[in-house]
């Protein structure tokens, strides 16, 4: 059991019978009253996002939660077919929904992080920063920095995003998975 002092951001506790990832926690005091911890609290079933105090007298209970790692097979008609990294024959398939926005960054045969939460995959965790290789980006011309001096280019996994004008078809790239944003260009063709 954790106390509402120790229900900080990274943990992940049970609350009504469901696993939430505290994402922000904040003790305050308010006027002459007690301590409270302001947390900002992420359903790991549904992905909502709801705010949470808990005051003095509350506890929760740490949710046994593990990660276990995958192998990404191929995705076909919004069903994202994956296997144990050491037993091709086991697969099974995971809806987009579970998957989330991320799924724009899983390149095929690359080994992720699965959310497990009792005995069941609940989600998936791909690292904070990743490599791609640009597949397709328009040519960079002089004098067109109206839009910022960004361009949108595709990625190899099919994902397009804004990146700075310099970049071109060949070069590999450093994006955050949380942000979806462009980070640095760690090779050049």
């Amino acid at each position: 059991m954790l106390s509402y002092n120790e229900i900080v951001g990274g943990k992940f506790i049970e609350l009504d019978g469901a696993p939430f990832e505290v994402l922000d926690s904040h003790v305050f005091r308010k006027q002459q009253r007690k301590p409270v911890n302001q947390t900002k609290l992420r359903n790991l079933i549904t992905g909502k996002v709801a705010e949470h105090s808990f005051h003095v007298s509350d506890k929760a209970e740490e949710a046994n939660i593990e990660s276990r790692p995958v192998k990404f097979l191929y995705q076909n008609r919004g069903e994202w077919w994956f296997c144990d990294p050491e037993d091709p024959s086991k697969r099974f398939t995971l809806p987009e929904e579970q998957i989330g926005k991320q799924s724009r960054f899983i390149k095929t045969n690359s080994v992720i992080e699965t959310i497990v939460y009792a005995e069941k995959i609940i989600g998936v965790r791909l690292p904070v920063k990743i490599e791609l290789k640009v597949k397709e980006a328009a040519p960079a011309v002089k004098g067109n920095t109206v839009q910022g001096g960004t361009k949108e280019v595709t990625l190899e996994t099919g994902a397009t995003m804004m990146v700075p004008m310099f970049i071109n078809e060949g070069d590999t790239l450093r994006i955050n998975t949380e942000t979806g944003e462009y980070v640095e260009r760690v090779e050049k063709k």
